[in-house]
């Protein structure tokens, strides 16, 4: 396993939406491993492929204060979203120093295939969910400060460019 090294914005496969996966090989569950930890060294509790220049839809999230729900999907999709929203503190190892308090729904269903290549729909919730929902904005070529508005987005923006974050 290796830690891989991290996209820097404003790299523009950052916003570049990544490619399906055709089938899981061993060549994905290398890269599922590579991503783990990765995500375990940054610390955090996801990580897209398109992060580390990977343009898969492909990603990894571990929410659990154990670090023992390693949840590896590739070609997820939010089939189902709750109408309650959450609030959490989100940031990205690509635009390090800042962060934003982000609304997204409390739980997602989503469809994915798993580490074994069979299509999964699985329910989250709380952290877990919107590390998830994180994750497929990456997939998707969007980074979590698209969901700012367009003031505070340009504030994060400016104060990610000053030295020191």
């Amino acid at each position: 396993m290796t830690i891989r090294p991290f996209l820097k914005w404003p790299d523009k496969r950052l916003r570049t939406a990544a490619g399906p996966v055709g089938e899981i090989t061993d060549e994905i569950r290398a890269l599922w491993d590579d991503m783990i930890e990765t995500m375990d060294a940054m610390p955090g509790v996801g990580l897209a492929a398109p992060q580390i220049g990977v343009m898969l839809q492909v990603a990894v999230v571990d929410a659990s204060d154990a670090r023992n729900r390693r949840i590896r999907l590739a070609n997820p999709s939010i089939v189902d979203a709750s109408a309650i929203m959450n609030e959490h503190q989100e940031a990205s190892p690509n635009l390090p120093g800042v962060y934003a308090t982000i609304k997204r729904p409390r739980g997602v269903s989503v469809r994915f295939l798993d580490e074994t290549g069979t299509w999964t729909r699985r329910d989250f919730a709380g952290l877990e969910a919107t590390s998830v929902q994180h994750q497929i904005d990456h997939l998707q070529g969007r980074m979590y400060f698209d969901r700012l508005s367009r003031v505070k987005r340009d504030m994060l923006l400016r104060r990610a460019r000053k030295p020191g974050g």
